[in-house]
């Protein structure tokens, strides 16, 4: 009978490695690495400020770029045609930008001045910026935006600390926003920071709440006060030219009489010296011709009037001369 034997054990598998396509892949993988570590991408609205061994290199324009990689080289992208802002003692939740705005605790802090009249007010702005240059911008301060935070905070404090709660909260804002944007352009480019700062727009300001009505109510006496002062210029600017036009028209009307009458006494003057001298050469001619004259000018005037003849006989004959002339022409009688 055949005896059954167990089948033979496997012996050890035996792996072959071949060390040189391991050294290849690996070689290759670095490469892969490196190349795409390398590659960077620089967006249209901004520039790359590129390092080699933190130094700087040289700024990439916008678009596909290659450096060094392995940390030889780096790239700093920074948005240069960007208008971008700062909030203070407000905020507009969502934006991109880390130091836009502060917290709610912070911005209860950041608003609340003292102005130099030391009255308590609540002040809101906006600084409006663009980086300006980049190199400045990356290399010159470790954090340049927080630093301006700082900067603005300190310039609208002063700004609010040397004006009245009254410009301050009514007539004194564009005034305000201009002075602190010239101070604060000037800190800007002394410090070499890079930016360059657009606009200083104030938003609410408000007295605290504590003491909001009271200064309502001196608001409104002011606005009531401006009113009634504004209603009496209108009325003296619609007045006075009135009376001054009338007194101009009523001084050149005299003026204009007594240059007449001037004029009327030297024509008068003239006259008479004509006339006296024509007397003196001839007395008799010259007084019968005033006296014609005079009579002339007199009787036009008397009414119902009858002229006699100092030769006729009787007064009678003459009675006709008042009655209508006859229907037909006739020929007077001579007598």
């Amino acid at each position: 009978m055949a005896t059954l034997r167990p089948p033979p054990l496997p012996g050890p598998i035996q792996i072959r490695i071949n060390a040189r396509l391991i050294l290849f892949g690996f070689i290759g993988v670095f490469l892969l690495i490196g190349l795409f570590s390398g590659i960077y991408q620089v967006p249209a609205n901004s520039v790359a400020v590129v390092q080699r061994f933190g130094g700087y290199l040289k700024t990439a324009p916008p678009g596909l770029h290659f450096k060094l990689p392995w940390g030889v080289d780096s790239a700093t992208v920074v948005e240069v045609q960007r208008q971008q802002k700062l909030e203070f003692g407000t905020a507009t939740h969502g934006a991109t930008n880390f130091y836009q705005y502060t917290d709610y605790e912070e911005q209860q802090q950041e608003k609340n001045m003292v102005t130099g009249d030391l009255n308590a007010v609540l002040v809101e702005w906006e600084v409006q910026y663009h980086v300006e240059d980049p190199v400045a911008y990356t290399f010159n301060f470790r954090e340049p935006l927080a630093t301006l935070r700082d900067l603005s905070e300190a310039v609208m404090r002063e700004v609010v600390g040397d004006r009245t709660v009254d410009e301050v909260l009514t007539i004194g804002r564009q005034e305000m926003e201009k002075h602190a944007l010239d101070r604060l352009r000037t800190l800007v480019e002394d410090l070499k920071m890079g930016l360059r700062i657009d606009l200083i727009q104030l938003g609410n300001v408000n007295p605290p709440a504590l003491v909001k009505a009271s200064f309502n109510e001196v608001n409104s006496a002011q606005q009531e006060r401006e009113s009634a002062i504004n209603q009496a210029s209108g009325e003296y600017n619609r007045v006075v030219p009135r009376a001054r036009g009338e007194a101009v028209q009523k001084i050149s009307a005299a003026e204009g009489y007594a240059a007449k009458r001037i004029n009327e006494a030297e024509g008068d003057a003239n006259r008479f010296n004509a006339l006296l001298t024509e007397y003196k050469k001839a007395p008799e001619v010259t007084k019968k011709r005033m006296y014609l004259e005079t009579m002339s000018e007199v009787l036009p005037t008397v009414p119902g009037k009858i002229i006699l003849d100092d030769k006729a006989s009787s007064f009678l004959p003459l009675m006709n001369l008042r009655q209508h002339a006859p229907q037909q022409s006739q020929a007077p009688a001579t007598r």
